[in-house]
């Protein structure tokens, strides 16, 4: 339990209290015994006759102590008569309410001001303060205490600079960013003020002075004890126990852990490349890594860039083993790219692992290799994997060692080590996507071409066959997936390799991709509805090596991900049937909603582009086109128009979300072409989306110079590559709209769109293209032949401009009678 030095006068011990307070109880701090005999009795299990004796006068002393002197005197006989692996936990939890917090921290406090009525010198007060730390942090309750919490600057001093006999007293009053404060009774008035070793929290400018000074005065007053291994593993028990916290990693990045475990290392402190590097990864490996590596970037890449080339020098069966703290240790792809340093010793590292790479390994050495690939895929894509029989070959070996894991009989479990490789696998995956199944990359200086899009033309065959293979073993594993699994990470990781392959590739495993359709709509439907089912998905997305996923978990992003699919999908006969029958529709119009509320309520934060919700009316859109019987009779689709009808007006004032409401304003019209014309009066959200709509249209072209061709507007301008299209077809579902619902007609008069549209194409002299030419005229030329006095007014135009383009329309002139 309590590991106490050998030469420890127990009784000479002095504490940091007024005598007269010491007096009163020394254990005062820590709270009285409440091992009740039932308690001790409870302790004795496994216990000799004479232990048993020992641990009860112990116990009784323990509660019946005067001050400091006694409870260190009745723990070393405790800890030499009665070891810690015989006692349980009730015996331990009454031995630590016993001694308390205050005795370890005052002895800790004194070692560091150098007091000189201490009678055992600073290091033995060290190693007693950390060893009676190290035992009572083994009790959650008493890791979490704010009093142990404030030794952590400390005991993370010790790690970084060793014992030093006079560290600053500020050190142990420091006050940490969660308002915790080292009692007042250890800030004593003393005459001792020596400027000594920084604290794990200060700033690095202020740290390096503070480190020169403490450097000095610490080798001008006495000598000092080095830092052994026991007062080492002493001050790493509690930092371990403090990390298993919900709140640990927060509470150790605030006090400075960083900065002083980098040190620890850097210095080649004992015990530091084994525990001070597993707390490190922890730190970088969870939520707080994003944090870190804010506050502390240059540390955390000098430590990188050091362990990167100790990496590139180590034999290759220590490569083997240590490619798995490499992956911990990268930072998010922001700082990556921002060093060179860092990229050029990484291009040494894939360097290394390319040999590697190229052996015969064991799936249990491979699997660490091909993670640490993946990261550097997110970090640099595919240039430092090297040449594209290199790139083949990784996408080879992770194809492989997919279909080998996924391929199993249904009921076996996979275990976590062989879910970590596979999702490692599936990012080498997606990589590959990516490339080998869209067209040729076009390099630039600021996007140089990638080695995958220099492959050979069989090469990229070989490429897109072992994706396939690897795609058919990913199926057969979800058609086992049984809907009790819906919250497992690693089947939310398998779901969205396949969807980025879905997003891409439509020729292939049509059939069963057809097949597998209940499971992905059905597994987007229940994350969709039941938010709680992805509580363990947003840790572990956070938890990545390298991750794009920021934002908390919302429900909506198995959804996110099937869209792509869903769009090709539903331009297909076969599978669309089946997304009809799962109720496919009605999800998507859902998820808009959500998705449109969510951003509504962002307040004052600019509006950024939702490709979801873009893709999403794609979705809808081709169901819109391909059954209109559907449209008309379900009710999701009305749902659709009041929303369209709703949130139209206020898109329409979001420059940054143009192309949104280029798709709302398209999906809308389509839908009212198949409408019939109301008994009565229209509805006032009709009749709101539709004048929206018309003066939206209308905005996009401009008259540019008098006489000159017209021109895409300013406001239109950047987006028009994403929005003429849409443009162009809701033109087209205008020209519809007039025909189904002659009402209309009055708001594009009212609206000033005709009026607009005729005096721009009588003045300017051509239109931006053949497309947006054809467009314009089957719209005007449907109001043309549903309104006597719409007719009129463009045959009136006509005649009093002989050129223009009005006057190139010819199906136009035709319908109004002009030859």
């Amino acid at each position: 339990m309590v590991i106490m030095a050998e030469s420890c006068d127990v009784v000479a011990v002095m504490s940091s209290q007024d005598p007269a307070e010491e007096e009163k109880g020394g254990g005062k701090g820590g709270g009285g015994l409440e091992g009740d005999a039932a308690a001790a009795t409870e302790g004795e299990k496994g216990l000799t006759d004479a232990q048993r004796e020992v641990l009860q006068r112990c116990l009784h002393a323990l509660k019946h102590a005067k001050n400091d002197s006694h409870i260190l005197a009745a723990l070393l006989l405790i800890t030499r008569l009665c070891p810690a692996n015989q006692l349980d936990k009730p015996t331990l939890k009454s031995i630590f309410e016993a001694v308390g917090l205050n005795l370890p921290a005052r002895l800790l406090v004194t070692a560091i001001r150098g007091s000189e009525t201490s009678a055992l010198p600073p290091h033995e007060l060290l190693s007693l303060g950390t060893a009676l730390l190290a035992a009572l942090s083994t009790d959650p309750d008493m890791a979490s205490h704010p009093q142990l919490l404030t030794t952590v600057p400390i005991l993370l001093g010790i790690l970084a600079n060793g014992p030093v006999l006079e560290q600053q007293k500020q050190e142990a009053q420091e006050k940490n960013q969660d308002g915790d404060t080292v009692p007042d009774k250890f800030a004593e008035n003393s005459s001792t003020k020596s400027h000594v070793e920084k604290s794990a929290t200060e700033t690095q400018a202020s740290g390096e002075k503070t480190e020169k000074d403490s450097t000095s005065t610490s080798q001008d007053s006495s000598p000092s004890a080095g830092l052994d291994e026991a007062m080492a593993a002493d001050c790493y028990q509690v930092l371990t126990a403090v990390l298993a916290l919900p709140r640990g990693p927060d509470q150790l990045l605030s006090r400075g852990a960083v900065p002083a475990l980098c040190k620890a290392v850097e210095q080649n402190q004992i015990l530091s490349h084994n525990r001070g590097l597993a707390l490190l990864g922890c730190l970088l490996s969870g939520k707080t890594k994003d944090k870190a590596w804010i506050k502390h970037r240059s540390e955390l890449l000098s430590l990188l860039i050091r362990l990167c080339k100790d990496f590139c020098q180590s034999k290759d069966e220590i490569k083997l083993d240590t490619c798995s703290r490499l992956v911990q240790f990268l930072p998010p792809i922001g700082v990556a790219v921002e060093s060179e340093e860092l990229k050029e010793v990484l291009r040494h590292v894939a360097g290394a692992l390319r040999p590697m790479m190229q052996a015969k390994l064991t799936p249990r050495h491979l699997g660490p290799i091909l993670v640490l690939s993946a990261c550097f895929l997110d970090l640099y894509g595919w240039e430092l994997v090297g040449p594209p029989k290199l790139c083949c070959l990784l996408v080879n070996r992770a194809c492989v060692e997919v279909r080998m894991g996924l391929e199993e009989p249904p009921g076996n479990d996979i275990s976590p080590e062989l879910q970590h490789t596979l999702t490692g696998c599936y990012r080498i995956m997606e990589a590959a996507i990516e490339q080998a199944c869209s067209a040729a990359v076009t390099a630039t200086p600021a996007a140089p071409q990638s080695s995958v899009s220099t492959l050979t033309l069989q090469q990229s065959r070989q490429v897109l066959k072992v994706l396939e293979e690897a795609f058919s073993a990913v199926i057969y594993y979800l058609q086992q997936v049984d809907p009790s699994r819906y919250g497992d990470p690693f089947v939310f990781a398998t779901f969205r390799v396949l969807c980025s392959w879905l997003a891409e590739e439509t020729s292939c495993l049509k059939e069963e991709v057809t097949g597998l359709l209940p499971f992905l709509i059905g597994y987007s439907r229940s994350h969709f509805q039941q938010e709680n089912l992805g509580q363990n998905l947003s840790d572990w997305m956070t938890g990545l090596s390298v991750s794009e996923e920021t934002a908390g978990w919302t429900g909506r992003e198995p959804l996110r991900y099937l869209l792509p699919a869903l769009c090709h999908l539903s331009a297909e006969e076969a599978p669309r049937k089946v997304l009809l029958t799962l109720d496919t529709p009605a999800l998507l119009v859902n998820f808009l909603s959500q998705c449109w509320t969510s951003l509504r309520g962002k307040g004052g934060v600019v509006y950024g582009r939702d490709p979801s919700m873009e893709t999403a009316c794609s979705a809808l859109l081709n169901f819109t086109v391909t059954e209109p019987e559907r449209v008309k009779k379900d009710p999701c689709f009305k749902t659709l128009e009041v929303f369209l009808g709703e949130a139209l007006p206020v898109l329409v004032h979001k420059p940054r979300l143009l192309v949104l409401a280029a798709n709302f304003c398209t999906l809308g019209l389509m839908m009212g072409r198949l409408r019939s014309a109301p008994a009565g009066l229209s509805e006032s959200g009709q009749r709101r989306f539709f004048s929206t709509a018309l003066r939206f249209l209308r905005g996009a072209l401009d008259l540019g110079s008098s006489s000159g061709p017209a021109k895409v507007s300013v406001s239109w301008e950047e987006s028009w590559d994403d929005a003429a299209e849409l443009w162009r077809l809701s033109l087209q579902a205008l020209g519809g709209c007039v025909q189904a619902q002659p009402w209309i007609i009055a708001l594009v008069r009212e609206e000033g769109w005709l009026k607009h549209t005729l005096s721009m194409l009588s003045q300017c002299s051509a239109l931006p293209d053949q497309h947006t030419q054809e467009a314009l005229e089957e719209a005007v030329r449907a109001v043309a032949e549903q309104c006597e006095v719409c007719r009129q007014e463009i045959k009136d135009m006509m005649m009093t401009h002989d050129k223009g383009a009005l006057t190139c329309m010819k199906n136009l002139k035709k319908s109004v009678g002009v030859k």
